[in-house]
């Protein structure tokens, strides 16, 4: 099978990126083919089956060693994708949001606390969610705008979804976070999909719960296939980015399914990561030139 091995940098790999391409180059007998000049290339090469291909990329990344450069390997066929789903919070933006309102409401290191290990798979996602939540009952409800002020987009994040739009993807954002942050972010992205949890609100204030149903990682993988099926296209077709735990399902489920920057125990179970690179990574990923990027 044909397969295409992209090297994508981060700041601190650039430097050392054309000596590690030209060196895995030579190891797998392919040219080195740029997309980005310093930042991102291409290697074309024949494997026997998966096992030669997996084979081949632990020898380049035993190449590239401790260097800032993600690797992703990969079939050549299908490679730019039509579905784009892609998680909220520490992935399309730096932030979680119920950490930037335990902040603001002075329970921080409470949250926070449950908040890591749900994202580490340490206890069960919605249990969690519920209970973070939970913490939040009778506080007023303007602090979710606070909150929302406070919204930082991840680097790369605009000009990936502005990109696989332009391309004709279709693009979905999927959070187990709370709507009132989701919607702000994809309008401001343009994302035609939206698939978020509601916080209620009585008499002005956070009431501490949520209606059913309740964003999980069954509905994150759920939504990925169900919008593939509408669009006409196939799994293989699409692709998903996430950080945590409950992303594990949508990106194994994926074409190609990137854990971003993710959790030590997210990022050993996923078989694609970026963990140098900014959002960006994906487009070159796909087979984007430089040029070809909306900035």
């Amino acid at each position: 099978m044909r397969v295409v091995m992209t090297l994508i940098a981060g700041p601190a790999g650039r430097p050392l990126l054309p000596d590690i391409a030209a060196a895995i180059g030579r190891m797998v007998q392919a040219a080195t083919l740029w997309l980005a000049s310093g930042e991102a290339c291409d290697l074309f090469f024949a494997a026997a089956d998966a096992a030669d291909a997996a084979a081949v990329e632990a020898k380049a990344r035993a190449v590239i060693g401790s260097a800032a450069i993600d690797l992703v390997l990969q079939p050549a066929a299908e490679r730019k994708k039509r579905l784009l789903v892609a998680d909220l919070e520490s992935t399309i933006i730096e932030n979680e949001m119920l950490d930037e309102l335990a902040g603001l409401l002075g329970i921080g290191p409470r949250v926070a606390e449950i908040t890591r290990r749900a994202m580490n798979g340490e206890i069960d996602f919605t249990a969690a969610l519920k209970a973070r939540v939970a913490l939040l009952g009778g506080f007023d409800c303007c602090v979710l705008e606070r909150a929302a002020a406070r919204i930082r987009l991840t680097p790369g994040a605009r000009e990936l979804v502005a990109t696989m739009r332009r391309g004709g993807a279709a693009t979905a954002l999927v959070s187990g976070g709370f709507t009132v942050f989701a919607e702000k972010v994809a309008q401001a992205l343009r994302f035609d999909h939206v698939v978020a949890n509601r916080v209620e609100i009585a008499a002005g204030r956070i009431a501490g719960t949520m209606p059913e149903p309740i964003v999980t990682d069954t509905t994150k993988c759920h939504t990925l296939l169900a919008l593939a099926g509408r669009y006409g296209i196939s799994p293989a077709q699409t692709l998903a980015i996430g950080d945590g735990a409950n992303d594990l399902a949508m990106l194994a489920a994926a074409g190609l399914g990137v854990a971003f920057r993710a959790k030590p125990a997210v990022a050993a179970a996923a078989r694609h990561r970026l963990d140098h690179a900014n959002l960006g990574g994906l487009l070159y990923a796909q087979g984007y030139r430089k040029d070809e990027i909306i900035g």
